[in-house]
């Protein structure tokens, strides 16, 4: 079902596109949802709408970061650059950077105190795994009480089968889900 509506105060948060990330093979090419990413955040700027890039950076298990013993786990070293964001995607004047160090965004971090500063009630999702780190942040942003909107084809997985999982059977269940057009068609009635 297409997205219908953004709240006036709708935040885009694009979760994990960064230079460490697009090596690996994901089920739609990694520069195709940088580019519908891009498109959205170009979009929320000149609508005056804030901009969030939040970057992964896995660290010692000390500080928090812990593998996960799944099937799904694609490990992860840290090379130098690996936390960079894409230049598609390089930070903005007024746009917030959060960095994680586990699936979902707001855990450990003061996303959530940063969008509630700024007044935000709702959400545009997108970024890479569909299944961990986006669907890991909606989750979270669902339990916040934030209202959801999910850019499909900003969005990739390595594992099809998951992405589509999370797009027809989680997301619906926490928001809306539309294709990056329809989403930037509804942004003029927000400003």
């Amino acid at each position: 079902m297409p997205a219908t509506q953004l709240d006036p105060r709708t935040a885009l948060v694009i979760v994990d596109l960064q230079k460490g990330l697009s090596a690996f093979s994901f089920a739609r090419p990694f520069a195709e949802v940088v580019s519908n990413a891009a498109r959205l955040a170009d979009a929320f700027r000149r609508a005056s709408l804030p901009v969030v890039l939040v970057r992964v950076i896995p660290g010692h298990p000390d500080e928090g970061w812990r593998q996960p013993r799944v099937s799904q786990t694609i490990p992860i070293v840290a090379s130098p650059g690996f936390s960079e964001l894409m230049p598609a995607l390089a930070p903005r004047l007024g746009d917030l950077v959060v960095t994680k160090r586990h699936w979902n965004a707001f855990y450990g971090t003061e996303l959530d105190m940063q969008l509630r500063r700024r007044g935000v009630t709702g959400l545009v999702l997108a970024g890479v795994r569909t299944c961990i780190g986006v669907e890991g942040t909606a989750r979270a942003a669902h339990e916040r009480a934030y209202n959801l909107t999910f850019a499909e084809d900003a969005m990739a997985d390595i594992d099809e089968s998951a992405h589509e999982h999370s797009v027809t059977r989680i997301f619906p269940r926490l928001g809306e889900v539309d294709a990056t057009d329809g989403i930037l068609s509804l942004l003029p009635r927000t400003s």
